[in-house]
Formats: C-alpha cells, structure tokens, sequence
C-alpha cells in the first residue's frame, strides 16, 4: 500500500514543500498542480489588484476634480458635477486611448453621467 505525507519548511520569501505520495509519477504530478496553481492565483489577485486601483483611480479623479471646480466656483450645486465629470472624462481619455479625436466625446460622456448621478442623488 502507497504510503502518502506531506512536509514543508518557510524560510525567507522562499517556500519548499515536499509531498510524498509514494509513486514519483503522482510527485511529480502534485506537485506541478501546487506550482501551477500557486502561480494562477497570484496572477488572478494581482489583475483584481489592478482593476480595483484603477477604478479608485478614476473615482478619486473624479471627486478631486468635482471638489476644485466647487472651490473655484464658490458653490456646491449639479454644476460642480457636470464640469468635474466632463474634466474627468477627458483627462482619463488623454491618459488611456491612443485615438485623441474622442476625447470630446468621452469629456461629454463623463460629464452626461456625473450630472445624472447628481440628478438621482436629489430625488432619492
């Protein structure tokens, strides 16, 4: 009968497993998987990683820009939204699209939903 057992040390950033599953085939095999897998989760976190800062990133351009055109205009109204968001819409363009012919329309676009997002925050 196979006879099956797992050992592991940590030292430093370097991590040994050793698993013995009494075939070298299935050894092997295992430990392949272990190393595979390892390596698709730490992709798969580092990409939600990315996606979640570059979202906040696009938020908090968007607040900072909605919060200087307040400061400058010296009033907090829908205003404040649409010029923050169609400042963001096209910062955000100029910094991502290689085509520069839409950054009107991402600027019109940014600004369209922040103003309905202000819109729905008042009646809601």
């Amino acid at each position: 009968m196979p006879k099956s057992g797992f050992s592991g040390s940590l030292s430093g950033p370097n991590v040994d497993v050793t698993i013995d599953m009494g075939n070298p085939f299935l050894n092997l095999t295992v430990d392949g998987f272990l190393k595979i897998g390892t390596i698709a989760a730490t992709r798969a976190a580092a990409e939600d990683a990315y996606h979640i800062i570059r979202k906040g990133t696009v938020a908090g351009v968007y607040v900072g820009m909605e919060y200087g055109v307040e400061r400058i205009r010296g009033t907090r109204d829908w205003k404040n939204a649409m010029i923050g968001g169609a400042l963001t819409g096209a910062v955000v363009s100029i910094a991502s699209n290689n085509d520069k012919d839409k950054v009107l329309v991402n600027a019109i676009t940014g600004g369209a939903i922040a103003t309905a997002a202000e819109f729905i925050n008042y009646l809601t």
